[in-house]
């Protein structure tokens, strides 16, 4: 698909993408989190386990020190001894339930996250696979995979640890206040004086953070992008000596994700020194008005301690909480960004009254259609072509000329903007999608072959195909006999994008995924431009073979390939300026003439004629 008119629509998107994404739009968090719980709901048993586990917890931990106070009552001269041992078999009995709690309750909350962030990776993923090519041309590979990645990570964290940790601090808090203001209102009150202040402060900082660390997901995205386009361009880096400038471009994109996470860190590491020295004056106050009244003899040592450390747990949960408030913005940023994908409405989508398309004989027709990929630059134009069954049309013209559009249209990649295209006589918008390219065989210019072995590559062609089946079409697009040559014939596993195949092998084993799914219309995109010509003529044969009986549409650069097709399209500017058979083209005199002309003497100048 990389032609020249395509390129150019999909780098103007791009671009009116990118400003979209510097302006953003307002967000609503509380509608994010709504649909976080959305995804939780499901385990609400298991929720509620982890909830009764931490109030258990939490009750432990409030008892413990209420206990120490009065353990150390107790040691007063003529104290019960053995009240005091059993307040101290209690304090170890408490401390047991405690672990038990924390153990319970992080166990299961961890697995309410992992099934939780299955079901977000399973629907990102699905979404992903059913949006048009038209979001994909918009959006770099490294940024979708970092909502993949470090999007869904933030959530991860908030999830597996920050729930819990939530739940038991707002409860530790909440019971603290409760029984320092039973054991002695004066003190509970100075201890809770300052928490207004503290609230404050929190609230307004993470107010600050949650835009900045949505700010910092952005940028990591980017850099993901980069990273995955400088790994997957590495020789071309290499061929033409770009790796100084391409790392200094990294560099810069590395410092602005630096620099914007420096400044989300310091706005939320500002908030727990602040804390400490509320915490810390709250102490002194505590000791204070505590010594004063043990001395009046309004409160006995044991509340005092009791009180100091309730003073020094106190504040631990609104550390915690102010922590948790910074990871919360981030997660709900890397949330909300996860939902931006989930909410794309695919351009191409079925009708709902859409029909499978089943059993056709290949007559296919475009009736004036028009298309842009950005509106008021239009690829093409007013465009008409009848294909009968069992025809070849091949298209032919320059570069940008919009052939590569035309079978991108016909494979329903893009809607029509105008006109409308039939298959045996019927609207592909009035068909599905699947059940139309299940019509389809597809061999493109650029050819993808996945991480897995070379049998598997060909199968995916046809998934519910055997391994002799396989076979039979490598056979049929001459493959077999360099695929027999590999380390482990059929079984050799391919690295990733197929790498150590030249391209040309690359290209046949997609010609022999194309046989294998037998289709009824074929669609060959310069699907012999990487060969030579002694494989092309292997090919061509090959091809020969899998074309008979079927509607083909071949885009060859190689004009001396389609020479037999029964139509020859010139297209040029997006019209089809010139049609006719190879012959009666030549002798018009027209465009198609003077591209064959120019090829041949090419050709022959490369050969020393």
């Amino acid at each position: 698909m990389s032609k020249a008119s395509d390129a150019m629509g999909r780098d103007q998107m791009h671009k009116g993408m990118s400003v979209g994404a510097q302006t953003g739009k307002p967000r609503d968090a509380g509608r994010t989190f709504s649909r976080l719980l959305g995804y939780l709901r499901p385990y609400r048993l298991r929720i509620a386990l982890v909830l009764a586990l931490v109030v258990a917890g939490t009750a432990m931990a409030l008892l413990g020190p209420y206990l120490v106070g009065r353990a150390i009552d107790l040691c007063a001269p003529g104290a019960d001894l053995a009240g005091l041992w059993r307040i101290c078999g209690l304090l170890l009995g408490v401390y047991a339930a405690y672990w038990l709690a924390e153990y319970g309750q992080s166990y299961y909350i961890v697995e309410v996250t992992q099934r939780v962030l299955r079901a977000l990776r399973r629907d990102l993923f699905k979404r992903l696979q059913g949006l048009s090519l038209r979001y994909f041309d918009q959006k770099g590979t490294g940024e979708l995979m970092s909502r993949l990645t470090n999007d869904l990570d933030a959530v991860n964290r908030v999830l597996s640890q920050g729930v819990v940790q939530l739940l038991a601090s707002a409860l530790a808090l909440t019971g603290m206040l409760v029984v320092m203001l039973l054991l002695n209102p004066w003190l509970g009150l100075a201890t809770v004086a300052v928490m207004p202040v503290m609230l404050y402060f929190t609230l307004r900082t993470g107010r600050k953070t949650r835009s900045g660390f949505r700010e910092v997901q952005g940028k990591l995205g980017r850099l993901n992008a980069m990273t995955e386009e400088t790994i997957g361009g590495v020789r071309v880096a290499q061929a033409f000596r770009r790796e100084r400038s391409l790392m200094d471009e990294f560099d810069r994109t590395n410092v602005a994700a630096r620099d914007t996470t420096i400044r989300a860190q310091l706005t939320m590491t500002l908030l727990r020194p602040m804390l400490y020295v509320f915490s810390n004056l709250n102490q002194v106050a505590i000791a204070g008005i505590g010594g004063a009244l043990a001395l009046r003899g309004m409160v006995s040592v044991g509340v005092i301690a009791t009180f100091v450390l309730y003073a020094r747990r106190f504040f631990d949960p609104l550390l915690t909480l102010a922590d948790l408030y910074t990871s919360i913005q981030s997660a709900l940023a890397g949330a909300e960004r996860v939902f931006d994908v989930l909410d794309e409405a695919p351009d191409v989508a079925d009708a709902p009254d859409a029909e499978e398309l089943r059993g056709i004989r290949g007559h296919v027709a475009f009736e004036r259609v028009g298309f842009s990929y950005v509106p008021g630059s239009p690829v093409l134009q007013d465009l008409s072509l009848e294909a009968h069954p069992g025809q070849v049309v091949a298209l032919v013209g320059p570069t940008g000329a919009g052939k590569t559009t035309v079978v991108n249209l016909l494979s329903r990649f893009y809607d029509v903007g105008s006109g409308r295209i039939l298959v045996d006589g019927r609207d592909l918008r009035s068909v599905r999608q699947d059940s139309l390219r299940r019509q389809l065989g597809i061999v493109l210019q650029e050819t993808f072959l996945f991480a897995d072995t070379v049998m598997e590559n060909i199968r995916y062609g046809r998934l519910g195909a055997s391994d002799d089946e396989c076979v039979a079409a490598a056979r049929m697009a001459n493959a077999d006999q360099f695929i027999e040559r590999l380390p482990d014939g059929y079984r050799t596993a391919l690295s990733e994008r197929a790498g150590t195949l030249s391209q040309g092998q690359r290209q046949l084993i997609a010609i022999a995924r194309a046989v294998l799914a037998d289709p009824r219309i074929l669609i060959l995109d310069e699907a012999t431009s990487s060969v030579d010509t002694r494989t092309e003529a292997h090919i061509q044969e090959a091809l020969l073979k899998l074309m008979r009986g079927r509607t083909s549409f071949v885009i060859a650069h190689r004009l001396s390939t389609i020479r037999n097709a029964d139509q020859l399209l010139v297209i040029d500017g997006g019209c089809i300026v010139e049609r006719g058979t190879h012959d009666s083209l030549l002798a018009g005199g027209g465009l198609y003439h003077r591209l064959y002309m120019s090829q041949f003497a090419r050709v022959a100048a490369a050969h020393g004629k």
